[in-house]
């Protein structure tokens, strides 16, 4: 939407389309802004029906054709990807319109790793992970699901796209030798944590030297410059893992001689990138306090503008001159870890109303803490049990007729909250059960020295 170069539609039954997605867009756009309440389910599936009426009227006037890509397709993919991200943050996570924004970003990332060639078997196998599961979503909803049969479609082709893309870079990993695969993988880690040194505030020499080191390492387990197995054989990707290391290499030195150094003609993106960044780092740190899905949709734009920036992968300057390979790998690596950041925060996301999240958050501590006790051999008396019981029973109390109430809503999630508090619940009481039988045997026990005593 930020590019004007993408055209209006020609056809007047779309132009009025347009006109009411974009109204739609900004209702979305104003609530995800609001503050001061929490977003109420009722709010968004007015506003999901809305754009699902819109595109009703969309198919049938392009029944048959595909039309070349409008403003109409730009406006109608964000409405969609707020809405999705609306989904995630009222709880419904494993429904179709909430997968929508997963499945763009996973494009993204995957997009990235195909033209980096820079991946491990972990990046794919948590990607596989999630595709799996919306599996499951999608042939919920194909059955007898309440969403639309066109969202339906369009995320079932999205997904097959993602996995058509998995499964050609996992062909590339199948390349190499199976002794070969920890050695990839270290110079994968290697070359990442040398490019989050490279864009740290305070610039590190010694770390950089120290990964150079474990570099240098791998290197001298080589034999005439190949990776041989025990019988002096060279195995198979040799060379792949061979290229890597000397583009680690390569870019280990071009770290050390930078310093962090960014010229002035790319500065501004850097500066909005390292934000980007910092505060996709600090959310995926405080999520479950801090996050509100909705905030994603500003962080994905500003990155999706910047990446479409480029011209054939790189970057120009005011007059036109390509970003250097320092620059340009810096600028990358930035968009590539905030994907990832992004990625991370939605997965995460749980299957909870933002309006339950404080009870779900402390019932959450609540259970780390009585799963801390058990495992650390339990508590020596009842009383000890007393603060954990009486919070436990302060959350309780919240709840009317069995439900959690938030004014006169009850906002999605009460299953996750509720089966959370029957956990601690239990936990609670398996610890006290554990305290009571050992005060009755060191009251027996008492017992029986003071008859030996008197005896």
């Amino acid at each position: 939407m930020d590019t004007p170069a993408i055209p209006l539609p020609k056809d007047e039954r779309e132009q009025r389309i347009l006109d009411e997605l974009t109204l739609i867009r900004d209702k979305l756009l104003l609530l995800k802004k609001d503050r001061t309440k929490y977003i109420r389910t009722q709010d968004v599936m007015q506003l999901h029906d809305q754009v699902v009426d819109q595109v009703k009227l969309l198919n049938e006037i392009r029944k048959g054709t595909h039309p070349a890509e409008n403003r109409l397709d730009k406006v109608l993919e964000s409405c969609f990807q707020l809405i999705s991200l609306f989904f995630m943050t009222i709880g419904r996570t494993h429904e179709v319109p909430a997968a929508y924004a997963l499945t763009s970003t996973i494009k993204r990332l995957l997009d990235h790793l195909t033209e980096a060639n820079l991946f491990s078997p972990k990046d794919l196998d948590s990607i596989a992970t999630t595709l799996g599961k919306l599996d499951g979503i999608l042939n919920q909803d194909a059955t007898n699901g309440p969403h639309s049969p066109y969202l339906v479609e369009l995320l079932a082709k999205r997904e097959a796209l993602c996995k058509s893309m998995l499964g050609r870079l996992r062909e590339r990993l199948e390349q190499l030798d199976e002794t070969l695969q920890a050695i990839y993988q270290k110079l994968i880690s290697i070359m990442r944590s040398m490019s989050l040194a490279n864009t740290k505030t305070k610039f590190s020499t010694t770390e950089v030297k120290r990964l150079q080191g474990s570099l240098t390492e791998i290197a001298n387990t080589m034999v005439d410059g190949k990776f041989v197995d025990a019988e002096g054989k060279e195995v198979r990707g040799s060379d792949v893992v061979a290229n890597l290391l000397k583009q680690c290499l390569a870019w280990c030195e071009i770290v050390l001689e930078r310093r962090g150094a960014i010229p002035e003609a790319f500065r501004d993106k850097y500066n909005v990138l390292i934000n980007i960044r910092n505060e996709l780092e600090k959310l995926s740190i405080t999520q479950a306090w801090a996050l509100r899905e909705t905030d994603l949709y500003d962080f994905q734009r500003q990155l999706d503008k910047i990446d479409e920036e480029r011209v054939n992968g790189n970057w120009l300057d005011a007059e036109g001159r390509p970003a250097e390979l320092y620059v340009q790998r810096t600028l990358l690596y930035l968009i590539r870890r905030s994907y990832g950041y992004i990625y991370y925060l939605m997965v995460s996301s749980e299957p909870v109303s933002e309006a339950l999240l404080p009870v779900y958050n402390q019932l959450q501590t609540l259970k780390r803490c009585l799963v801390e006790v058990k495992n650390s051999g339990g508590v020596g008396s009842v009383r000890e049990l007393y603060p954990y019981s009486m919070k436990l029973n302060s959350l309780d109390n919240m709840r009317v007729d069995g439900k959690f109430m938030v004014g006169d809503d009850i906002p999605e999630g009460q299953g996750s909250v509720c089966q959370l508090l029957a956990e601690c619940y239990d936990l609670n009481y398996e610890l006290r059960l554990a305290a009571e039988e050992l005060e009755e045997r060191q009251q027996a026990e008492a017992g029986a020295g003071g008859e030996e005593g008197q005896s």
